[in-house]
């Protein structure tokens, strides 16, 4: 059973072994309201895990994947497609429902 009553430097500790193994939700969970609080008043927290951060993406930069998004894109682009072909919206100065041009430069009178 996890120690409910952990010190900020023992609250560190497994935030930072939570951040390079990739489970803070696990770490987030594991902590009790009175941890919670201590947490959150505690500068001297913050500015560490800061520094776990930092140390964390240097010590593993070389083991990073960016994820590749381009046959999200390519999908996003044959969906952009599909919706125009159904859509065909009439453009300008084409024939409208009843057959008649429009024409816009043309100025109309209503009678008086």
């Amino acid at each position: 059973m996890a120690d409910t009553n952990r010190k900020i430097h023992e609250l560190l500790v497994d935030y930072a072994d939570a951040l390079r193994d990739g489970s803070i939700p696990v770490f987030l969970k594991s902590l009790t309201r009175e941890e919670g609080h201590r947490i959150a008043s505690s500068a001297d927290f913050w500015d560490a895990t800061e520094m776990a951060r930092v140390l964390n993406s240097a010590g593993f930069a070389d083991k990073a994947v960016t994820p590749n998004v381009s046959l999200f894109t390519s999908r996003v682009d044959a969906e952009i497609a599909t919706r125009l072909k159904k859509v065909r919206i009439p453009s300008r100065g084409k024939r409208n429902a009843g057959g008649k041009h429009i024409n816009r430069t043309e100025k109309t009178e209503k009678p008086i």
